[in-house]
């Protein structure tokens, strides 16, 4: 790496826990690539504390910030402004320092729609039917509604009600056709039958639970596209499934990378290397 100096520009990411991130490997390594003098730091920062950090972001003039579990939402009335799609999802993941102003973003959301389209995928006007009602479905359920795209979540009956808020916070945004119904065998099996795109936004499948998948092998068929959010491990027996069905399969280390990358074009004007941050991502989860 090179020397820390002076004139170092610092970025980083605050959450609770912080201590499983694997943004510092990947904002470090295109860093370096690019020759940049900036450094990228994990914060752990308690939820009680998240009003000094933000202010600390200020004083200490760092540069940019990702912002993870559980300060997404409670960091919004901290900052100076929130970006439009941010401000619907009612989710900041990205601080950017404007010379003391903190302007608030959700990459989640477009790193979806960029992992998609670097698989020649394009949501609109199609049928995405999303798993599960938490902070990446909402995320993604919001920028799928802007290209028009028809939804349908299904949500475990205990938590339903967060698909219903999903549903109405967009339909305040969006005329979409968008509906919400209970994650069980038979309205699975009913939903997956029209949709053009399944998006796996559950946990189920993540290490070290690998060997379970969200959808039977028999329900997955080749005039799918296949999104799983999990990225841990790589591929989920989702991913390995859909792809022996002949279905167009994305994995989630692609949302994870293009989140990242895109915040860091906003915290440095410069295009990052991708495939270097995808690379140092790899590596982590290898190790």
């Amino acid at each position: 790496m090179k020397a820390i100096s002076g004139k170092t520009t610092i970025c980083g990411v605050i959450g609770d826990p912080v201590e499983h991130t694997m943004s510092p490997a990947m904002h470090n390594a295109a860093f370096r690539t690019l020759g940049l003098d900036f450094v990228y730091l994990p914060f752990h920062v308690k939820p009680r504390d998240l009003p000094h950090a933000i202010s600390g972001m200020k004083a200490l003039n760092i540069r940019g910030l990702n912002v993870t579990i559980p300060h997404k939402t409670s960091v919004i009335p901290l900052i100076d402004k929130v970006d439009e799609l941010a401000a619907k999802i009612g989710a900041v993941n990205t601080i950017a320092n404007d010379k003391g102003k903190l302007i608030g973003y959700n990459t989640d959301a477009q790193g979806f729609m960029e992992a998609l389209n670097q698989h020649d995928v394009d949501p609109a006007d199609k049928k995405v039917l999303l798993l599960g009602a938490g902070g990446a479905a909402r995320a993604i359920a919001f920028i799928l509604a802007e290209t028009q795209a028809e939804i349908i979540i299904l949500n475990r009956k205990q938590e339903i009600d967060w698909a219903y808020d999903i549903v109405k916070n967009i339909k305040a945004h969006y005329s979409v056709n968008l509906k919400v119904d209970e994650l069980t065998d038979a309205n699975l099996k009913s939903s997956i039958a029209d949709a053009d795109i399944l998006v796996n936004a559950t946990s189920v499948g993540m290490s070290p639970n690998d060997e379970k998948s969200p959808v039977p092998a028999e329900l997955l068929c080749s005039n799918l596209t296949v999104f799983d959010a999990v990225y841990n491990p790589l591929p989920t027996r989702l991913l390995k499934e859909a792809k022996g069905a002949g279905a167009n399969t994305v994995d989630g280390l692609e949302m994870l990378v293009w989140q990242g990358a895109l915040a860091f074009e906003k915290w440095t004007g410069v295009h990052p290397p991708v495939d270097v941050m995808r690379q140092a991502a790899i590596e982590v989860l290898q190790k």
